[in-house]
C-alpha cells in the first residue's frame, strides 16, 4: 500500500450560503422519505417523538419506488439458513464487509419483512398462499420477496407512505436540507432547510432546531451521465454529512448494475432490467451471439453484480459483431410468462420498440448503488453526536466492495427500525445552534452535466491511473459560482463534492476489488483489505486506511 500519497486537495467545503428567515423545532428531523427514512420516522413517531420528515420532491419520488428487485431475507428455513445468506453477502462484498454487521442484518431481515406485511404490504405468493421466493445474482438460494413481479419498491413505498400519513407524521415536501448546524460543543443542534417552489426556485430558508438529525437521502447515481437512479439521487445527504464533519468511507465502490436498458444516445435515468430476469433463465450474449458469462464465474449469468458488469465492460472493449456500446439480455426462453412475471419491464421495452418475449433486450452497465457513504453503525450512529445515517447514504460495513442483490432495501428497513429504537431512548442534549458565516457561493448549476460526463468516462466500471488523474483534475477545476437561488445549484454543488470524494478514494485504491476495477491493477491485494476513510474538520482533510470491523467511527 502506498502510504506516501499526499493528502487530498479537496476544495474548501463551506456552509452553504443561506440565512434563515423562518424558525421551528422538532425532536427528530428525518431527511429523506424512502424505505430507510420512512421506517425510521414511523418508528420514532409511534414511540411518541415529535418527528419532521423533509423530502426533496414528494413522498414516493425517491429510489425505493424504482426498485424492481425485492427484499432478501431467510424466510424458508427448510431450504435456506442465516449462515448461507451471511456467506453470500460476504462473498459479494469481496473481503470488505464487516461480518458482525452482516450477521445483524441477516438475523433481523425476516422481522423487517414481516413488519411490512403487518403494515399492509402485499407481496407475491404461490398457489399455496406462501410467499413466492425468487433467486437473484450472487444468491445460492431462493430468498427474494417480490411484489407485482418487478414492482417491489413501489409496494414498499406505498405501504410506508400510507403508514406515515396514518401516524400523522409531519412531512415537508419540496424541501432540501442545506446544512446541519452544531452547538458550541460540536453536537447537532439543528438543520437549515430550503423550501422550493414548483419551478425549482428557493422560496425561503428555515432553521429547524433539533438535537437528532437522520440522513436518509439515498444515493448519488446522478453523479454519472448514465444511471438507474431517479433525478433526485444527487448525493445530497453524503455532501451534507461531509460538511457537518462526519467520516466518509468506501465511496470508491460505486456499483454498476450490469443490465440497464440501452438506447442510442441515452443519458440520465435508465430502465433497470432486474436480475430476477436472469434468475428466471435469461442469458447475456454479445453482438456476435456469444455468451458473455461462460467461463467467467461458477454462477454464470447469476454471478454477483460487480463480476457481471466487469465482464460486460471488458467484452464491449472487444466490440464483437461490431457492437461496442451494449450487449443483449436474451429472455426469449421465458416466453409469454415474461409478461406476467415482469410486467413493468415488458411494457417499458415494448414502448421503446423491443419485445422481450420474442427478441433480446439491449443492455449495458449503469451507475446504480453507492456501497460507501457516511460511516455509520447499523443503528445509524455516526462520528458526529446527534447525526444519524441510514440506508444507501450510509456505509455500515454490510456491502463492503459490492452489494449483494436485494440487500439494499432490506438494509434500509432494518437500519430504519434500529435507528428508531435508538431515537426512543434519551436524545442527545445540545445547546443553541451556532450560525457560521458563509464563505463561498454555490457552484453554477451548469457544471453538473460536465462533471457527470467526466465521471462516466473515467470513473466507470473500468478505471485506470491515467483516467483517474484526468478525472481528478476535472472535478477540481475552478468552477463558476453563483448566489443561492435554486435547487439546481444546491444539487450541482453536492454532486461536485461527492464526485471529488469518489475520485480521491479511487485514485488511492491501487487494486481491483468488488465494484472498483482498475485495468492497471487487475487483482485484489491483501494489503488493500482496508477501508479508505475521509474526514474534514472544517479546515483540513485527512485520509486514513482502517481495518474492516475496526472500532470507532
Amino acid at each position: 500500500m502506498n502510504q506516501q500519497i499526499a493528502p487530498p486537495v479537496l476544495a474548501p467545503l463551506p456552509r452553504l450560503p443561506a440565512s434563515p428567515t423562518l424558525e421551528s423545532s422538532a425532536e427528530v428531523v428525518v431527511i429523506g422519505s424512502g424505505a430507510a427514512g420512512a421506517t425510521a420516522a414511523l418508528g420514532a413517531a409511534r414511540a411518541g417523538r415529535d418527528v419532521l420528515v423533509v423530502t426533496k420532491s414528494g413522498l414516493g419520488a425517491g429510489s425505493t419506488t424504482w426498485a424492481q428487485g425485492g427484499l432478501a431475507a431467510v424466510l424458508d428455513a427448510t431450504d435456506d439458513s442465516w449462515d448461507e445468506h451471511i456467506a453470500d453477502t460476504l462473498t459479494a462484498g469481496a473481503g470488505l464487509s464487516d461480518r458482525t454487521v452482516v450477521e445483524q442484518l441477516v438475523r433481523q431481515a425476516p422481522e423487517a419483512v414481516q413488519a411490512l406485511i403487518d403494515l399492509g404490504a402485499e407481496f407475491d405468493r404461490d398457489l399455496g398462499g406462501r410467499l413466492a421466493l425468487a433467486r437473484e445474482g450472487g444468491h445460492h438460494r431462493s430468498r427474494i420477496v417480490h411484489a407485482g413481479g418487478d414492482a417491489t419498491g413501489a409496494e414498499v413505498q406505498r405501504t410506508l407512505d400510507g403508514s406515515l400519513r396514518a401516524a400523522g407524521v409531519v412531512v415537508r415536501e419540496r424541501s432540501i436540507a442545506l446544512d446541519v448546524l452544531h452547538d458550541d460543543r460540536g453536537c447537532v443542534a439543528g438543520v437549515l432547510i430550503a423550501h422550493v417552489d414548483n419551478f425549482g426556485r428557493i422560496e425561503d430558508v428555515a432553521l429547524v432546531r433539533s438535537s437528532a438529525v437522520v440522513v436518509a437521502t439515498g444515493g448519488l447515481g446522478q453523479a454519472y451521465a448514465v444511471t438507474t437512479n431517479p433525478a433526485q439521487s444527487t448525493g445530497d445527504g453524503l455532501a451534507l454529512a461531509w460538511r457537518a464533519g462526519a467520516a466518509v468511507a468506501d465511496v470508491e465502490f460505486v456499483q454498476f448494475h450490469p443490465t440497464a436498458f440501452w438506447q442510442p444516445q441515452s443519458s440520465g435515468q435508465q430502465l433497470l432490467v432486474s436480475e430476477a430476469v436472469r434468475g428466471e433463465g435469461a442469458t447475456l450474449i454479445d453482438g456476435a451471439g456469444g455468451s458473455v458469462m461462460r467461463g467467467v464465474h461458477p454462477l454464470g449469468d447469476l454471478a454477483p453484480r460487480d463480476v457481471v458488469a466487469t465482464a460486460i465492460a471488458l467484452r464491449l472493449r472487444e466490440a464483437p459483431g461490431g457492437i461496442g456500446d451494449h450487449v443483449f439480455l436474451d429472455a426469449t426462453s421465458i416466453g409469454p410468462a415474461m409478461v406476467d412475471r415482469f410486467p413493468t419491464i415488458v411494457a417499458r421495452c415494448r414502448a421503446a420498440g423491443i419485445d422481450p418475449v420474442t427478441e433480446p433486450i439491449p443492455v449495458a452497465p449503469a451507475a446504480h448503488f453507492a456501497c460507501g457513504g457516511v460511516r455509520a453503525r447499523l443503528d445509524g450512529i455516526t462520528s458526529v453526536p446527534g447525526l444519524f445515517a441510514v440506508g444507501e447514504v450510509a456505509a455500515t460495513g454490510v456491502h463492503g466492495a459490492n452489494r449483494l442483490a436485494s440487500n439494499g432495501v432490506t438494509e434500509g428497513l432494518v437500519a430504519g427500525h434500529m435507528v428508531a429504537i435508538a431515537l426512543t431512548k434519551t436524545l442527545p442534549e445540545s445547546g443553541p445552534p451556532v450560525l457560521g458565516a458563509a464563505s463561498l457561493a454555490v457552484v453554477d448549476a451548469k457544471v453538473r452535466t460536465d462533471v457527470a460526463l467526466a465521471m462516466s468516462r473515467w470513473v466507470g466500471p473500468l478505471r485506470d491511473g491515467d483516467g483517474l488523474t484526468a478525472a481528478s483534475a476535472h472535478v477540481r477545476a475552478p468552477r463558476p459560482s453563483t448566489s443561492l437561488t435554486s435547487l439546481a445549484e444546491v444539487e450541482a454543488t453536492n454532486l461536485l463534492a461527492v464526485s471529488e470524494l469518489i475520485v480521491h478514494a479511487a485514485q488511492r485504491r491501487e487494486e481491483s476489488r468488488g465494484s472498483h476495477r482498475r485495468l492497471d491493477c487487475t487483482e485484489p491485494r491483501d494489503e488493500w483489505r482496508k477501508r479508505i476513510v475521509q474526514r474534514w474538520d472544517g479546515s483540513a482533510v485527512t485520509t486514513s486506511y482502517e481495518p474492516v470491523g475496526g472500532a470507532g467511527l
